[in-house]
């Protein structure tokens, strides 16, 4: 039996699943609990306290990014023609997904396998920064869900305000902006453009 000696690193040690686009895996970096927003370190692959979460404002789902994808020129171009906006790049982290459940997982540095079902095209700064949405496979509620159009319009927009208000500040200009929000086969063509990203990234170096 092999055996690894070493923690892999999450994003470029991880496999994103064999199932790509339709079933993939992710790495989770924080749960609906936390009161402060966890993100992966991209040096070492430890997690680091990033912010406490602003106010009220908590996480909806399971949230964390695929591995071995990455914001790049082709997730830009898709956000561009999409949108029809110009000189957009992309954020050049991994891409995100929230993965909705009705378990109570209370924590995050987990992976979890997940099926998704559409997703948030999001603009930041001028830079494309997707939020895949996907399902827990096997989920005993949301399992049941194949697409984002069968979600309840609430949960959708309690998504949707997560996302727009999380960076607030007071006496600061919101930078987030919901260009749109696309269903499961809009998802696939951004989780391919996010691996094809993720491969000519590491093709550089």
């Amino acid at each position: 039996m092999m055996v690894s000696r070493f923690k892999a690193h999450p994003w470029h040690g991880i496999e994103p699943g064999n199932k790509l686009p339709e079933e993939i895996r992710a790495f989770i970096e924080i749960s609906p609990t936390d009161t402060v927003k966890y993100e992966i370190d991209k040096t070492s692959g430890y997690l680091k306290i990033d912010r406490p979460q602003k106010y009220s404002n908590v996480v909806p789902a399971l949230y964390g990014f695929i591995p071995q994808t990455y914001c790049g020129d082709q997730l830009a171009s898709l956000c561009m023609a999409a949108s029809g906006l110009e000189q957009i790049k992309g954020d050049g982290d991994p891409l995100d997904i929230l993965v909705l459940t009705d378990r109570v997982i209370p924590r995050g540095d987990i992976i979890v396998d997940a099926i998704p079902i559409g997703g948030l095209r999001l603009l930041d700064k001028n830079e494309a920064d997707d939020k895949i949405i996907a399902v827990f496979k096997g989920d005993y509620i949301y399992g049941a869900f194949n697409d984002l159009a069968d979600l309840p319009n609430g949960t959708v927009e309690r998504i949707k305000h997560y996302f727009v208000t999380y960076k607030d500040m007071p006496s600061v200009n919101r930078t987030v902006e919901v260009l749109s929000v696309y269903g499961k086969e809009e998802a696939y063509s951004v989780i391919r453009a996010g691996v094809a990203d993720y491969q000519q990234l590491v093709n550089k170096e």
